[in-house]
Parts: structure tokens; sequence; C-alpha cells
């Protein structure tokens, strides 16, 4: 092959002077490289095609432009002066690294220093408080992402390049994601079924690791992070390079945390977690393209806060298990200070192992190029729920699982874009505790598809096709009724729990829509879109009770996929002192999957008493369903930065969604998890420098204010076992609306430099401020026991909290 390069200088565009430090960034092939002192720069080694090249320096506005690549070519770059990112480069749900403002689906994005001037306690409580975004929160641990009103195996996250694979249906499962790892935030709202198939019927979020450093980079940094309120400890040590075309990183981290408090709870007691992870990258870059392998682990042990309280005082007890004590039988106590602020978890509690093997190849093809990634994935958890046996599992399920993709990018012909493959994944999943509420199964998906993009002018379309099928496998398994053991068909007391069965989905999506630039730096986005998701294992072949409620779950093998229709229109302005932008989008889906209460002859809530000797009967009876759904509603942000007036910034948003089930009773016409309205506002005061050692400083003010929710799904009160006579407040809170909440924030931060050097890079954050009482919507604590010294229903969120995050960067050539 010839030697294929790209040279050039970068300058400010004003003062034609040269600039040192600014990235030029080929994200299709992760390679990049950065201006020296006279603002030279050179990527060798680049496979000849046409590619969308980043540029992008602090202080200045980042340029993207597609540059075809043949022989060296020349270019040179004039960067304005300015504090925003105009441009973006998105690589989520396309076929190659494409400008944000010309791709017709909504995307947000979240970036690196945005997240270091936040504070979170997960990986996807990071993200959310972002537009379109929420978080539905078992604690601080463990929060799964909610696109747009749908979450659970609606919503498809993406880490390391590859789909996540795990247990996404069941409500105490989060997201096993290193957040120290996380470099970006792509988060698709809308059908991504066309690029990722089943299970992104909602959207995607999508976990982008740092890129590889520019050749002859060494990087070492330092990550520690405090919080006041639940005394978390987080430290991450990363040491990355590149020389001679070989990248590697190697990254170790651990977060411990106690339990949060508030001031209605005090001490959230079980709330406490600890997780370490470690990963490591080593890739080689040649002019034929790049081939990389990736590992990861991430290990977690958290409690699970259950709510019992004691009736006199509040304060929230502990279960345990003493031979003297109640004869040896579980009971609750109240725990001592010491174990209030504990950092290990009581029973009951989690404990999350994912271990991810990624192989991520681009090969040349002439002018074109393959790229093909593939992973292994194993999750594997278990759940301790019983103080007599406190270190044996009741639940544990165990999954191996596999990835691909492979497509081939095309070149450009006659300035079409086009690019094509297959992509799918097999799962096989085993319980291995003494419950069970779903079978042994496995499954395999595969699909084929097609995306084609063009520009005419300043209008740019984009679209393509997909067919998926998925064959799923649900094992034969018969237990003994008096304990559930596993036995054989002809064993005494023999009970056919799940029967085996093989369910085959399949399902067409499609996406097509397109970006018109405007005048005056307006443009107009359009997008209409087809997604689809075949059943998951608990709707499909559940069949006992379900962990964390009291209702005894019943799958059907034959339900059909569900398969949806969104139409998103936007408008927006991308300017030198606003952005701005109004997302709409209409969301009708078809054959919605749901759980649907079974009543008796007499109208009365079916029960199921199959498992009273075990302790796992009396319970009512769901059994999954489905029907017509529609979701509406959108998102609006305002970015003002004027260029006049550069020490002030003003960002907001509104998040607003809406709608439910059709055609049913009032009671469950509304869906549990839908978010209310949503409003932030950011006020930031951005200072260059702040005397002699500190540049790049900032104070920041924040609020946040989410509304009164009154489309309550009334069925959750027989869901989550709640009665006019037992528990007639919890009953009562579950069938009104639930009260909104404004909260305010603060920070600050900056880097400390030495001779021209950053020595480290501080940020102060305090969520909170005035330590507001509330419980969010999304909260599954919400209809916890009632507090009977304060009349109060549920378990409340954090109260005020400081951050204090320390970074220290080494840089070496």
């Amino acid at each position: 092959m010839a030697q294929n390069r790209l040279t050039g200088q970068v300058e400010d565009a004003h003062s034609k002077r040269p600039i040192k430090g600014v990235e030029i960034n080929i994200r299709d092939l992760h390679i990049a490289a950065v201006s020296d002192s006279i603002g030279l720069f050179a990527i060798n080694d680049i496979p000849g095609g046409m590619y969308l090249v980043e540029i992008s320096g602090k202080g200045y506005a980042t340029i993207v432009e597609k540059i075809a690549i043949k022989g060296v070519v020349q270019k040179n770059f004039l960067l304005e002066p300015s504090t925003n990112v105009l441009k973006e480069v998105i690589v989520t749900g396309v076929s190659a690294a494409t400008d944000k403002q010309k791709t017709p689906v909504s995307i947000t994005t979240v970036g690196y220093n945005t997240l270091l001037q936040g504070s979170s306690t997960n990986v996807i409580d990071a993200i959310s408080k972002t537009p379109g975004v929420s978080g539905i929160t078992d604690g601080q641990s463990i929060s799964k992402p909610v696109i747009r009103g749908l979450g659970y195996n609606r919503v498809l996250t993406i880490n390391d390049g590859v789909e996540q694979v795990n247990q996404a249906w069941f409500d105490e499962f989060g997201i096993e994601a290193d957040a120290d790892a996380v470099n970006k935030y792509e988060i698709l709202k809308g059908p991504a079924s066309l690029a990722y198939g089943s299970d992104a019927i909602a959207g995607v979020i999508n976990l982008i690791p740092a890129a590889p450093l520019p050749e002859g980079e060494v990087k070492d940094e330092f990550l520690s992070n405090y919080q006041t309120n639940n005394g978390l400890i987080n430290n991450m040590f990363h040491l990355a390079g590149t020389n001679n075309g070989v990248s590697w990183s190697a990254r170790v981290d651990n977060t411990m945390a106690h339990a949060y408090r508030n001031p209605v709870d005090g001490y959230v007691l079980n709330s406490q977690f600890s997780n370490f992870n470690m990963d490591g990258t080593i890739g080689l870059h040649r002019k034929w393209g790049y081939t990389q392998l990736h590992g990861s682990y991430f290990d977690m042990q958290t409690g699970i806060v259950d709510g019992t309280r004691d009736s006199t005082s509040g304060v929230l007890e502990r279960q345990v298990a003493y031979p003297g004590l109640n004869g040896g039988a579980p009971t609750y106590v109240i725990p001592t200070k010491q174990e209030q602020s504990s950092y290990t978890p009581f029973v009951i509690n989690q404990r999350i192992r994912h271990t991810k093997l990624v192989w991520d190849n681009s090969i040349a093809v002439g002018e074109g190029r393959v790229n093909a990634i593939f992973s292994w994935q194993k999750n594997q958890r278990q759940e301790n729920n019983d103080p007599t046996i406190p270190n044996t599992a009741d639940i544990y399920y165990s999954s191996n699982a596999a990835t691909y993709d492979m497509r081939y990018v095309a070149p450009q012909i006659s300035g079409i874009n086009l690019s094509g493959g297959v992509n799918g994944v097999y799962q096989s999943s085993q319980s291995l505790g003494t419950l069970m509420l779903i079978p042994n199964y496995n499954f395999f998906e595969i699909g084929a598809f097609a995306i084609a993009s063009k520009s005419i002018g300043k209008l740019n379309l984009s679209g393509g096709i997909r067919y998926d099928t998925r064959t799923f496998n649900g094992i034969d398994h018969w237990v003994d009724s008096t304990n559930q053991a596993p036995v054989s068909p002809t064993a005494p007391n023999a009970f056919h729990e799940f029967k085996g069965f093989t369910s085959r989905f399949s399902g067409m999506s499609f996406s097509f829509g397109g970006t018109y630039d405007l005048a005056n730096n307006m443009f107009l986005k359009a997008n209409i879109a087809r997604g689809w998701r075949a059943p998951n294992v608990a709707e499909s072949a559940a069949n006992g009770v379900h962990d964390g409620t009291v209702v005894y779950e019943i799958g059907d093998n034959t339900l059909k996929p569900e398969t949806s229709l969104e139409e998103d229109v936007a408008v927006g302005v991308n300017a030198k002192d606003i952005d701005f932008e109004i997302d709409l989008f209409n969301n009708h889906i078809n054959d919605f999957i749901y759980a649907k209460g079974l009543k008796t002859v007499a109208g009365a809530d079916s029960i199921n008493n199959s498992l009273n000797a075990a302790g796992l009967g009396a319970a009512p009876v769901y059994k999954y369903t489905q029907g017509p759904a529609q979701l509406y509603g959108g998102e609006i942000v305002i970015n003002i930065h004027p260029s006049a007036v550069p020490w002030v910034q003003f960002y907001s948003s509104l998040s607003y969604v809406t709608g439910g089930l059709q055609h049913v009773a009032d009671s469950t016409k509304y869906l549990p998890f839908v978010p209310p309205t949503r409003v932030t506002a950011d006020l930031k005061f951005p200072f260059n420098k702040v005397g002699s050692f500190i540049t790049n400083a900032y104070l920041k003010i924040g609020m946040l204010s989410c509304f009164q929710q009154n489309n309550i799904y009334r069925q959750y009160a027989i869901y989550s076992g709640l009665n006019t006579a037992l528990t007639p407040y919890e009953y009562a809170a579950s069938t009104s609306a639930t009260k909104g909440y404004t909260l305010f924030n603060v920070g600050a931060g900056g880097d400390i430099v030495s001779k021209g050097k950053t020595v480290c890079k501080l940020y102060l954050i305090c969520n909170n401020l005035f330590n507001t009482a509330y419980i969010d919507y999304m909260s599954r604590f919400k209809y916890y026991p009632v507090n009977y010294t304060t009349g109060r229903v549920g378990v409340f969120d954090m109260g005020r909290n400081l951050s204090i995050k320390m970074l220290i960067p080494l840089d070496f050539k």
C-alpha cells in the first residue's frame, strides 16, 4: 500500500499565531495527532479513503471536516476562539463517524469535562438529569436508564463498542460498567433497532472510553473523589500511551460508600456498596487499519434496602438470625451507630460481576474498509436474602454471551456513503440459586442491515433498513414443591415449574430522515423510524414470585414482539453566542408488553398459593400480556454563551413525556416509571485565570425542579403488596400524585499550575444545597413502609452532599 499521510498546521484565525496542543482526530481509525509548538501535525499510516476529521483545542471552536486521504494530504486549519463546542462528532447509530448536526436522529452527548464537574454514585446516575433521560433507582449503587419514559430491555447499553449483555429485565439489576472508564456518553433517543437490533426500541446509551493517545505520547493520571454524605471514597489510576503504532492502556479503580443520609430517615441502612474495576487495552495501528484487544472486570457488592423500621423511633432496621434470638428465625433489630455507617453490606445484599473481552478491527479494502468487532461476556449476579444462610445465594443468575458486528463501509460513490453488514448476540443463562423466577435459557439473534447517507447542498439525507431473527429456548425444569430444589419429573412432590419451549421472533426495522441548514445558523431535523423488541425471558417464561415484590408472575411464550413507529422533529440554532434546540417526538408501540393483574370469577384479585410451603405463596397473580401504547413529548435546551461577555454562561433544559397504554382501565392506563416534567438551569462563571497559579477556573450555581407526577399506575399498590387493611398509608401514597421538588447545587473548580504545567485539577460540587427532603418519582423506595414518627411513606433520597474531586495528570513525550 502507498504511504498515506495527513499533515498541516493549526493557527489562530485572528492572530495567525500557531496553536500548540490541538488534537486532530480520525475517530473511525482510532488515530490522532497533536500540534507541536509551531502548530505542525502529522498523522501517518492512514488507509486511503474519505474520513471525518475532528480538530479540537481548548479555548477554540471545534472544526469537523470530511477529507479524502490519498497519498500525502496537506491541510491547514484556522481555529476561531470560543468557549463553546459548535461542532461535535458522534459514532452512535451511524455507519461511520458523523457530524452531530447532520444526523436526523436525536442524540445528546455528555463530555468528560462535564462529568468531572459533576457528582454521582454510579454510571447511570451521572447522566440521569440529561434532557430526555432519567434513571430508575434502587439506592445509590443501582440505577437503570430510562429514555423518554421507556426502560429495562427497551434501552440498549453499549460499552467499549459492544452491547452489554446482562439481565436487564430485573428491577434490582443495574448497568455493570465502570464510571471512571467513561470518557463520553452518547445518548440516542428513539428507535435504534436499525443499527443494533432488538432491545434498542427506546434508544441507546453509549459509554465511550478515551481514544488511544496520539503517537509518541504517554499519559498517567490519578483521580480521587470523596463525598461527605455517604463517605464515598473513589480512587482511580490510569496509564496509557502510543509508540510506533502500538497503543496501550491500563486502569484500576475502587469505589466504596457507607449508607447515605437524609433529614427524614437519617442513615438509609444497607444502601452501602463497594465496587472494584480494572481494564486493559492493547492495539496495533498500521496503514492497513488497526486491531485492538480490550479486557475488563467489574465487581460490585451492594446492600438492598427493604425499608423495615422500628415503629417507635422510625429507625431503619436490619435483618438478622441469631441462635439465641427468636429461635434462630429471621428477625429485625435496631442497628448500632457503627453498623449504620458500615461500608460492608448486610443481608439482603447482591454481588454482581461482569467479565468482558472485546476484539475490535478495521481493515482497509481498497478505499473502503471492513469493520469487525467481537466480544465474550460473563455476567454473574448473586443475591443473598436469607439471614439464616447469609453466605448462600438464594438468587444466582450466571450467563455467558458473545456479540458480533461485521460491516463493510464502502468508498463514497457519487456523494453517497453506503455501509452494510450483520450483527447479533448469543446468550446462555443458568440459575444456580435456591429460588427461580425464570428458567434456564439461551437465545441467538442475527440481523442484516444497510445504511446510506447523502448530502445535497444544505440537505443531508440518511436512512436504512434491517431484518432480524431471534430464536429463544426455555429449558424444561422440575422442582420439589416444598423447597423448590431441582428434582426429576417422577420425584415425590415434583412440580413442573418451567415447561421447555422454543420461540422464534423476527422483525423489520427502518429509519429515514434528513437535516437542513437554514439561514442564520438555524437547522431543521426530521426522522421517522421503526423499531422492534423480542419478549425477554421474564415476559416469556416467568413462573414464580418476583423477588422485590410480592406478586406471582406468569410469562407467556406466545407473546409477539413489540414494534414501534416514532416520528421526531427538531429545530435549532447553533450560533456563536447561543445554542437552542427543540426536539419533539411521538412514539406509537404495537403489542406493548406489560404485567396485568388477573381476577377471579368474583372479580377479586387472583391469588396463588402453590408455594405456601416454601413461604413464597399467597401472592397476587400477574400475567404478561400486550396491547397498544403511545408516548409523546420532547425536550427544550438553551445554552447562552455571549462572546462579548465570556465570563458568564447560562444553560437550561426542559424534559416532558406523557402517555401510556391504550384501551385499558384508568388504573392501568399510565406506565409505572414515566418520569414527571423536569426543568434544569445552570449559571456558570468561567475565569480563564485567577492569580498566577489557577487557570480554567469556574463557579456555577444550578437548579433542578421535578414537577408533581399526577399520572399514576394505580395497580402498583397491588403489585407491591399494599392494601387498605394492612398498609393504609402506603396504599394511599401509591394511588395519589407523587409530589414534586426543587433542588439547588453549587460548584467550583480550576487547574492548579506551576511553571506552565498542570499540577492537579480540583472540582467541588455541593448537591441538594439546602438539605431538602424529597423522594424522586423514579425511586423504587417511594412506597416503602411508613415512618410512624413522621407519618411519611417511603425512603427518601440523599440529603446535602459535598463532593471533593482531584485529578492529577502526568504527560510524557
